[in-house]
């Protein structure tokens, strides 16, 4: 029982989160193409890791994820705002590269095919 609780809530904080990037935030350091990949809550509700995936180099990613930090508070009271919690959960945003992974797998391997014909 607690474990769906905890997946619709992270369902529902991705969804606030994600609407909130495509309206637009403010801060000019977050990637107009950033999307977030998935939201993990704690089984306590007191943490939520927020993966965030953007096209571009590190830098641009470490600064998507300085200005989602900085946008905290107001993320938050959007979430507040949406959602009824009793706690709210303290966001950690994550760079997620699994997607750029993934395309130089696919690289690698078609690299790999292309060899052997």
């Amino acid at each position: 029982m607690q474990n769906k609780r905890v997946g619709r809530i992270s369902e529902e904080i991705k969804k606030v989160i994600s609407g909130l990037l495509i309206t637009g935030l403010k801060d000019p350091r977050v990637d107009q193409m950033a999307s977030i990949t998935s939201v993990v809550v704690s089984n306590d509700g007191s943490v939520a890791k927020v993966y965030v995936s953007t096209l571009g180099d590190e830098e641009s990613r470490n600064e998507t994820i300085k200005g989602l930090n900085s946008a905290k508070g107001f993320i938050k009271k959007e979430i507040a705002k949406a959602i009824d919690l009793r706690i709210m959960p303290e966001l950690e945003f994550i760079s997620d590269t699994s997607i750029e992974d993934s395309m130089k797998l696919y690289e690698i391997i078609d690299s790999l095919n292309d060899k052997d014909e």
